[in-house]
């Protein structure tokens, strides 16, 4: 199947934001060297203009994003590093502006099932652009409007990570499609100062046990790849299975879980056991938690930088493998107590005083992120809200076999997207296999 690229427009403000160039800093939750990373995913919308022609995506989309970057500039800036210490700032400059791909697809959306394909298939590649930053200039963000036969049209956005998380992205993309949609207004106004309301204190000091779980060493690099070729995975996961499981863990120990803590337990020790992780060797589940109402003071509404922490809790391998699921999921349900706003600032008073000496959570980790609230069906450009939301990035949170829990077509399911090393997908899903009957299984054996 062909992907036609048309052109490619560099879509600057509509008036100029600023009077001369600027140089903005990042916060240190920005320059977190987990972030260093393109975030890539797609928004597949079908259409909905039922009768009458449908508009023409690409010019909703430019045009929306052009009244966007008047108050949301700095995503046409660039992304460099400093000479004397290699942190990353952000350069702004009259006249620059967001590159945007236009293409063609010939056929109908439901030719590929909106996207809801074999997630090996390479189409979807094609859909999003993939920067290859070099070492001196990054593009904040790149998208691409992929228009498709039927009138429905694909979003494929790569966006850097240091510019903002997904709870950031989303609400750019939430104020681009109230302009698309004929609003007079942007609802909530955007905020940068980064480095004032999320910079380090004076004099910088980490009183949480922040060495715990992060170490230092320079030499290590946190997304280097094992070499071992990494596949996609997609579980459809059923609600009532969660449920079973839930229930189970609660016979074994009293305690109540949600479905992350539950499901994710569930996961992490079934991946530990089918990738063989030597017994002594560390491993770490790696979770973000939203920070914007915990730190004190709260973040303003429009704040859309990075505005989450990482979490791990650590384990040996060989306790992952074989203490009961119930005592894993506790362990992420109190790693929760340890969020506060004395673990925030720590957090990025350790980043001041160590960003040089390399930070890394270890080569084991297992990041695992949830989907399903961050409110991408909101964004409505005039086609109503995706029908899919796509990720296609492989490096989250220092790990590159990441797990997304997605919003699945019906209510009642939840899909888990995995990367695995090939070698290890046969033994997850026969892990994976217990999941869905529980009843087939010992209570003590299965948990």
């Amino acid at each position: 199947m062909e992907v036609h690229i048309l052109e490619t427009a560099v879509i600057s403000p509509e008036k100029p934001p600023f009077d001369g160039d600027q140089i903005l800093p990042l916060s240190n939750l920005d320059i977190d060297p987990n972030n260093n990373v393109t975030l890539r995913y797609l928004r597949v919308y079908a259409n909905h203009h039922h009768g009458q022609p449908p508009p023409h995506p690409f010019r909703v989309i430019t045009a929306a994003l052009s009244a966007a970057l008047v108050p949301y500039y700095p995503f046409s800036g660039n992304l460099r590093r400093r000479a004397e210490d290699g942190r990353l700032e952000l350069h702004c400059h009259l006249g620059d502006g967001v590159p945007v791909v236009s293409a063609m697809v010939d056929c109908h959306l439901s030719s590929v099932d909106y996207l809801d394909i074999e997630l090996e298939n390479k189409f979807a590649e094609k859909l999003v652009p993939d920067p290859n930053p070099n070492e001196n200039v990054i593009q904040p963000m790149m998208l691409q409007v992929t228009g498709f036969g039927c009138g429905g049209f694909v979003l494929g956005a790569a966006i850097h990570h240091a510019i903002c998380d997904g709870i950031g992205a989303t609400l750019f993309f939430n104020a681009m499609a109230e302009v698309a949609r004929g609003s007079g207004r942007i609802t909530t106004d955007p905020i940068w100062s980064r480095s004032t309301l999320l910079g380090p204190r004076n004099p910088v000091r980490v009183e949480f046990r922040i060495h715990e779980f992060l170490n230092l060493d320079r030499g290590f690099s946190i997304y280097s790849d094992s070499g071992c070729r990494v596949l996609k995975e997609c579980f459809n996961v059923k609600e009532v299975w969660l449920d079973k499981l839930k229930g189970l863990l609660f016979q074994q120990s009293g305690i109540k879980f949600t479905t992350f803590e539950a499901l994710g337990a569930f996961i992490w020790r079934a991946r530990t056991r089918s990738c063989e992780v030597p017994g002594e060797e560390r491993v770490s589940f790696a979770y973000t938690a939203n920070i914007r109402k915990i730190v004190n003071p709260a973040l303003p509404n429009g704040y859309w930088g990075n505005g989450c922490v990482p979490i791990y809790i650590p384990l040996l391998a060989k306790d992952l493998a074989d203490q009961p699921i119930w005592k894993t999921a506790d362990s992420i349900k109190r790693s929760k107590l340890n969020f506060t706003d004395e673990y925030v600032r720590s957090f990025i008073d350790f980043q001041e005083l160590h960003y040089a000496q390399g930070i890394t959570a270890g080569r084991r980790v297992s990041g695992f992120t949830d989907w399903r609230h961050l409110g991408h069906s909101t964004v409505d450009f005039g086609w109503g809200g995706p029908v899919a939301v796509i990720p296609l990035s492989r490096r989250l949170l220092g790990s590159t076999e990441p797990c997304f829990f997605l919003p699945g077509k019906e209510s009642w399911v939840i899909r888990v997207l995995v990367h695995l090393e090939e070698d290890a997908i046969p033994g997850f899903r026969h892990e994976m296999d217990r999941l869905k009957n529980l009843d087939n299984y010992d209570l003590v054996s299965a948990l």
